[in-house]
């Protein structure tokens, strides 16, 4: 018996590791763990969980059609599959490959310990076009800056062909008939926010309405990529000839990986060391008014709301409230980081990361340091109606609604000093 581990990956369609094991000659039995060295990081009513079940339910629906089922785990991998082999034989183990520090080190360790019992653990590439040193410069080191990367991807991709393909050889899922845990069994809470579907119908006009957040045309694809209910290679072959734009930001998505997977230090560093002379002030009650969205800046309180009310903020207004957080209050990117990471449904470690540290400077083809987005003038270009504001800062004509937290001149002097000042004691 082979077993299928899903882990990021949660579909049957167009999956390269199951397809593998399908194809291997003997009968797979699929899986998912619940992992609690993740699940004891969130909330119990999480949203991301909520979704993840339902996806796993889905599964679950399909694999019964085919004779088979899910098998539902619930704790320490580590611990999980020792006690799997331990009850029955295994004669083979196929997951798709993570590219985030936690999931390559969890991977290794097992590996090892199923190798230890000659059980083979089998990995392949499923969530990306290009992985690891697949796109780099002559020299074999990774690129550091978009543009090149892009060109290169561009240039490669260009030279292959991406199929997407159905679940294969049904007839090789392993008969099974496992109970499916009910939420209150694994002790989760359904969660009142939901994960939108994605759509594509908007994507030929990305290029023109992409940056205007009231509009609301964007594909709501993240969640679906960070889960993988959905393959890259069935969306980069849906989009690669309606919009430009739109394929740049999935290429931006695979340079953030190839950033961390070269460069796990990002994690908890500054890319660039130069700017870890920095000196944040880290006003704990000035980031709690910036987290609720009573920053009295109308459009960055309009981003932190939607994200609390929903677990998503349009793109263009993430930019302006991680400049607001970075600059105007000069708190740690990390602050800011941990709070996304909490909060969207869309949160992927290299994304989430690479995304931040660009707003504040300090990462690999950042925005420069003295770039300050004054939210007035953002407001005025992509929101100019206020129909975004008026949506999510529904007190914004009352008397209760704060004044600005901080002036936005004094705050770009400020910055621009402290950042000049931090990068000049590096240099000394």
């Amino acid at each position: 018996m082979n077993i299928f581990w899903l882990r990021r990956d949660l579909r049957l369609t167009d999956n390269t590791a199951l397809n593998a094991a399908l194809n291997s000659g003997e009968k797979v039995q699929p899986i998912f763990i619940f992992d609690t060295k993740i699940i004891n990081e969130l909330d119990e009513n999480d949203p991301r969980i909520t979704f993840i079940y339902e996806q796993l339910q889905k599964i679950n629906f399909e694999l019964l059609t085919y004779g088979s089922s899910l098998k539902i785990f619930f704790g320490d991998p580590t611990m999980i599959w020792q006690e799997i082999v331990n009850k029955v034989t295994v004669d083979g183990v196929y997951v798709n490959r993570d590219y985030e520090p936690y999931g390559i080190n969890r991977d290794v360790s097992i590996k090892e310990d199923l190798n230890k019992k000659n059980i083979p653990f089998f990995s392949f590439k499923d969530q990306v076009i290009f992985e690891k040193d697949e796109i780099t410069k002559k020299d074999g080191s990774p690129y550091t800056v978009f543009t090149p990367f892009k060109n290169k991807w561009l240039e490669k991709f260009n030279q292959i062909q991406i199929d997407s393909t159905a679940v294969t050889n049904v007839s090789h899922f392993l008969k099974s008939n496992y109970a499916f845990p009910s939420m209150e069994d694994l002790g989760f809470v359904e969660s009142t926010i939901k994960v939108p579907k994605y759509e594509l119908r908007h994507v030929p006009d990305y290029e023109s309405t992409r940056n205007f957040p009231a509009i609301d045309k964007t594909s709501k694809i993240g969640p679906h990529l960070r889960f993988g209910t959905v393959s890259i290679r069935a969306i980069i072959n849906d989009v690669k000839n309606l919009s430009d734009t739109y394929l740049s930001e999935l290429i931006w998505r695979e340079f953030f990986m190839q950033i961390l997977w070269h460069f796990p230090k990002v994690v908890h560093n500054n890319f660039k060391p130069k700017y870890n002379g920095i000196e944040w002030r880290n006003n704990q009650e000035e980031f709690q008014k910036w987290c609720k969205g009573k920053t009295g800046y109308p459009i960055v309180d309009a981003g932190m709301r939607e994200l609390n009310e929903t677990g998503f903020m349009h793109n263009r207004v993430r930019m302006i409230v991680a400049s607001f957080l970075c600059k105007h209050l000069l708190i740690d990117w990390r602050w800011g980081e941990a709070y996304f990471a909490k909060k969207l449904l869309d949160f992927e470690l290299s994304s989430n990361n690479g995304n931040w540290q660009w707003s504040a400077g300090t990462g690999c083809d950042s925005a420069p340091y003295f770039r300050v987005f004054n939210p007035y003038e953002q407001t005025k270009k992509f929101d100019s109606s206020h129909a975004y504001i008026k949506k999510w800062v529904k007190d914004i004509n009352e008397l209760t609604y704060p004044q600005p937290m901080v002036d936005h001149a004094l705050a770009r002097k400020r910055a621009l000093d402290t950042y000049k000042s931090g990068l000049e004691k590096i240099l000394v």
